[in-house]
C-alpha cells in the first residue's frame, strides 16, 4: 500500500487494513517516487477500526472502491482536496465541518448509519447517486443524510437510484447550482422525508419522479430556477405530503404530468416569477378536508386542471395571479377565492359556465369573487357577462338577507334585473301601459266636470296614471268609480314600484360607473 500510494496507484488488496494504518500514511505520508504523484487508492478492500482524520489536511484525493468499513469513518474538521467512495459499505460518515476542495462522491455505496457533513464545505459537486443510506439505533427513521449549514459551490446529484430510509435533511444549506433529486426514494412515513427549511439553491429543484413518503418540506427555500416535481409521488401517513410555506422560485413551480401527492399540499405565502402548474395532477384526500392551500401567494399564472376534480378543499384566497386557468370539469369541489386577484381567465368560457366555481366557498356568500370576475370580464370587453355575473351577485346576496329585504330585492330582479337588465323596465312598462290602455277603452272613467268634459284619450290617461311626476290633465278630469278606481290605484302603485325600482338599478349602475 506504501509503494502503491508513492507512485498513485490503486492498491487492490482484497484483505484486511487497520485503520490506524491508513491514517498514519495520510498524516506523514511518504515522498513520491520521481516522476509520480502520491494520491491514496484503495479497491476491494475491508478496513478494520476506525479511520479517524478529525482535522487532519489530507491535500489530494482520497478514492475508495468497493471497500468495507468496519467503523463509521470520521472526517470532522478535515481538509481533503476531494472525497470518492464508490461501492462501498459503511456503517455511517461523520464528516461534520469537513472542508472539501472539489467534488464529493458518495456514489453506489450501502451507509447502515447516519452520513453527518453538518457545515460542510465542499467547492464541487455532492454525488450520491444509487446509494442506499439509513439510519439505525435510536435515530432510524429520523435522520439518514445530514446536510444542515452546508456550502456546496457545484451541485448536488442525488438522483435515480438514491434510497434514503429516514430523514434527508438540507435546512439552511446553500447550493450554488442545482438539486436534482430525479427518481430518488426517500422514505421515512411517520415524519418528514426531506426537510429542506430555508435551503438556497442557484438553479433547479429537480425532483421529477420523486418518491417520497413522509412530508416534503420546503418551507422559505429559496430556489433561482425551477421547482420541478413533474411525475412525483409524494405519500404521508400524518401532515401534508408537500409543505412549501413562503418558498421563493424564479422560474416555474411544476406539480403537474403525473404529480400525485396522497395528502394535502401547502404552498401559503410563496412568491412564483412564473408558473404555478397543477395540470394533470392528482391530489387524494378525504372530502372536505384541506387538499391544496395557496394563500397569500404571488405568481404570473396558477394552472389548476388536475386529472379529476380535487375532493377536497382548495384554499386560494388573498392570492394575486395574472392568469387564472381551469375548466369546469377539473374545478374543485370546494374553494376558497375570497380576496383572489386576477387579470384574466383562460380558457375563455361564458359567465354561466364560471359562475359555480364562484358558489362553491364552505363559508357561504363572499361578494368579492364576484365583483373580480366581473372585472375580469369588463378589462376584456365582454360587458354582458360582467353583468350577468354582478346579477347573480345580487340573487345570491338574497338569501342571506331577512324576509323584507328578500322582498324588496326580488321586486328589483323582477322588474330590472337589479338595474342590470334595464330593458325589463321597458317591458314592464308597455305591458302596464298596454293593460291600462285596454281597460280604459273598454270602461272609461266619468268626468269630474260633465259640463265641460275634455276629449278622452286612454293612452293618455294611462300614461298619467302610470308615470309619477307626469301630468297631461287627464288624470285631473276624469274619475274611475267603482272597479275602475282600484284598477287605477294598481296602476298608480305599479307605476311608483317600477320608478323606484328603475332608479335604484341605476343608482347602482352610476355608483359602479
Amino acid at each position: 500500500m506504501w509503494a502503491a500510494f508513492r507512485r498513485g496507484e490503486w492498491f487492490a488488496d482484497q484483505g484486511e487494513i487497520r485503520a490506524s494504518v491508513v491514517r498514519r500514511l495520510l498524516l506523514a505520508p511518504p515522498p513520491a517516487e520521481a516522476g509520480h504523484l502520491p494520491r491514496l487508492r484503495l479497491r476491494d478492500v475491508r478496513i478494520t477500526g476506525r479511520l479517524d482524520l478529525a482535522e487532519a489536511v489530507v491535500p489530494g484525493t482520497l478514492r475508495l472502491r468497493n471497500c468495507r468499513f468496519e467503523q463509521a469513518p470520521c472526517l470532522d474538521g478535515a481538509s481533503v482536496g476531494a472525497l470518492e467512495m464508490r461501492d462501498c459499505v459503511l456503517p455511517g460518515l461523520s464528516a461534520v465541518g469537513v472542508t472539501i476542495g472539489w467534488k464529493c462522491e458518495i456514489s453506489g455505496c450501502r451507509v447502515e448509519g447516519p452520513i453527518d457533513l453538518y457545515g460542510a464545505s465542499i467547492g464541487g459537486t455532492l454525488h450520491l447517486e444509487n446509494s442506499r443510506l439509513t439510519g439505525h439505533g435510536e435515530q432510524r427513521g429520523e435522520r439518514a443524510l445530514q446536510l444542515l449549514c452546508a456550502t456546496i459551490g457545484g451541485d448536488i446529484q442525488a438522483s435515480t437510484g438514491l434510497h434514503v430510509d429516514g430523514c434527508t435533511d438540507l435546512r439552511d444549506t446553500s447550493v450554488r447550482g442545482s438539486v436534482v433529486l430525479k427518481r430518488a426514494e426517500l422514505l421515512n412515513p411517520s415524519g418528514i422525508a426531506l426537510k429542506a427549511n430555508r435551503l438556497h439553491i442557484g438553479g433547479n429543484l429537480s425532483c421529477r419522479g420523486l418518491v417520497a413518503e413522509g412530508t416534503v418540506d420546503l418551507c422559505d427555500a429559496r430556489v433561482g430556477g425551477g421547482a420541478l416535481f413533474e411525475g412525483a409521488s409524494l405519500t404521508t401517513e400524518h401532515g401534508p405530503a408537500l409543505r412549501a410555506h413562503g418558498i421563493d422560485v424564479g422560474a416555474v413551480f411544476n406539480c403537474c404530468d403525473g404529480f400525485t401527492a396522497r395528502g394535502r399540499v401547502s404552498l401559503s405565502s410563496i412568491t412564483v416569477r412564473s408558473r404555478v402548474c397543477f395540470q394533470d395532477a392528482v391530489i387524494e384526500v378525504p372530502p372536505g378536508t384541506p387538499a391544496l392551500t395557496c394563500r397569500r401567494s404571488t405568481a404570473s399564472e396558477l394552472a389548476l386542471t388536475t386529472r379529476e376534480p380535487v375532493r377536497g378543499t382548495v384554499d386560494l384566497s388573498h392570492t394575486r395571479l395574472t392568469v387564472l386557468r381551469g375548466t369546469p370539469d377539473s374545478w374543485p369541489n370546494t374553494v376558497r377565492l375570497e380576496a383572489v386577484v386576477y387579470d384574466s381567465l383562460l380558457p375563455q368560457l361564458p359567465a354561466v359556465q364560471r359562475l359555480p366555481l364562484i358558489t362553491r366557498d364552505p363559508e357561504g356568500f363572499t361578494p368579492q369573487p364576484y365583483e373580480q370576475l366581473a372585472a375580469a370580464y369588463r378589462l376584456h370587453g365582454h360587458d354582458g357577462d360582467a353583468r350577468t355575473v354582478l346579477l347573480a351577485k345580487q340573487r345570491r346576496l338574497r338569501t342571506t338577507l331577512p324576509w323584507p329585504g328578500r322582498v324588496w330585492s326580488r321586486l328589483q330582479d323582477v322588474t330590472v334585473g337589479y338595474g342590470y337588465r334595464p330593458m325589463r323596465a321597458v317591458w314592464w312598462l308597455c305591458a302596464i301601459v298596454l293593460s291600462g290602455i285596454l281597460l280604459f277603452t273598454r270602461w272609461p272613467p266619468q268626468a269630474v266636470d260633465p259640463g265641460k268634459p275634455p276629449h278622452f284619450q286612454a293612452a293618455i290617461y294611462t300614461f298619467d296614471l302610470v308615470l309619477p311626476l307626469v301630468d297631461f290633465g287627464q288624470e285631473q278630469a276624469f274619475s274611475p268609480r267603482g272597479g275602475l278606481q282600484w284598477a287605477a290605484v294598481v296602476l298608480v302603485c305599479l307605476g311608483w314600484l317600477l320608478a323606484t325600482t328603475a332608479a335604484a338599478g341605476a343608482n347602482r349602475m352610476l355608483r359602479r360607473a
